[in-house]
């Protein structure tokens, strides 16, 4: 059961057969994908200004992943494929297990370096891609029982390697991700951190499309195709969502971003700097000796708001306050506004609908109820 599809199920049309509707649709949308990650991968490869470590593995990850999905589209269509092919495509998942393995090592080292005791970690897919070269139909033809056996054992084993670098990479990620609290991570970080959870995600929904072909003949081989065009083209649109081809493991380095965060945070929270309603990015960048540039970059990467919204978020944290007290309806809420930093009645509306969904004035009736 485990391999017959493959060895005796190999032939999937006759020759003056016609194909239906149906498949012909089925073609288009797995080879488009196949397409799709194709060009992404030589865009990561060639045509990518900034050429990264991470960019190269991953475009060869998809180059790879192409070849082994390529050969199911022509194993579910095609006529007679020879089992070297066969062998050869599904030898191709004995590479992509290190290479996301390193991916994600690239994305979350700084300075990540592939050390040369790393490529022993290929040494499985150049054994059985070697002796595929060896292998004839006749050979499966005249040993069949052999040939199951041999198949069915090679096939476990490259399902189970390809599941236990998913899970090592998943591993590192949680390795990482369990030194960096979820408030103490700057938006790169961040970004990464989600990009690398969904690009496992999807391998798993990849690697059980396979591993159901191989259960249960009932499941369509072109399942696998499809689900990979899916996957392919989501993580796609993620990585640009993302910006995770323009970042790498160089947002882990250690340097002074974090320190000079902790001392805006000191003047705008500790000593209140925000209360003044004529502070702007330019008075705040004088005062801790930076320019407006790295002052705003600094408060995006961890505060993971822009400066105005990273004040105005305090402010309304005070006018909460007052506008909960007994005492709230002794003031106005111009004077509150003003009170609590804003120049304006109108940028105080805005800002507190901005993070309350709700106008203050509604927020006091709600709270004195």
């Amino acid at each position: 059961m485990i391999c017959a599809f493959f060895l005796v199920n190999i032939p999937k049309f006759e020759e003056n057969s016609v194909l239906s509707f149906l498949e012909i649709l089925l073609i288009i949308v797995s080879s488009a994908g196949l397409l799709h990650g194709v060009l992404f991968a030589f865009y990561l490869c060639f045509f990518k200004k900034k050429k990264t470590l991470t960019n190269l593995l991953l475009g060869l990850i998809l180059i790879f992943m192409a070849f082994r999905i390529g050969k199911s589209v022509m194993m579910n269509f095609g006529d007679d494929l020879e089992p070297i092919f066969i062998f050869a495509g599904l030898a191709t998942l004995l590479l992509i297990g290190p290479l996301l393995r390193w991916y994600m090592l690239g994305m979350t080292r700084p300075d990540f370096k592939l050390p040369k005791n790393h490529m022993m970690e290929l040494i499985p897919f150049f054994l059985i891609f070697v002796s595929s070269l060896f292998i004839t139909k006749e050979w499966f033809e005249n040993n069949n029982k052999t040939a199951i056996i041999l198949f069915s054992s090679v096939l476990i084993f490259i399902y189970l390697h390809f599941a236990f670098y998913i899970f090592k990479s998943w591993r590192t990620i949680q390795k990482v991700k369990n030194g960096y609290q979820k408030e103490t991570q700057t938006k790169s970080q961040k970004a990464i951190f989600n990009w690398l959870r969904l690009l496992i995600i999807g391998f798993v929904f990849i690697w059980g499309s396979y591993v159901l072909n191989i259960l249960d003949d009932e499941v369509p081989y072109i399942i696998g195709p499809m689900v990979y065009s899916l996957v392919i083209y989501f993580l796609s649109y993620k990585a640009f969502q993302l910006k995770a081809t323009e970042i790498d493991g160089e947002a882990f380095k250690a340097n002074d971003n974090t320190i000079l965060f902790k001392e805006i945070s000191k003047l705008i929270v500790d000593d209140k700097l925000y209360l003044e309603s004529d502070l702007s990015l330019s008075k705040l960048s004088t005062l801790i000796g930076q320019s407006t540039q790295k002052t705003s970059s600094v408060i995006n990467q961890h505060a993971k708001r822009n400066f105005n919204d990273f004040i105005n978020y305090y402010r309304i944290q005070d006018a909460k306050k007052i506008l909960s007290s007994a005492e709230s309806e002794k003031f106005t809420i111009s004077s509150i506004a003003f009170d609590t930093g804003f120049s304006s009645l109108s940028s105080f509306n805005s800002a507190f609908k901005k993070f309350e969904d709700i106008t203050p004035s509604s927020y006091r009736k709600r709270q004195l109820k």
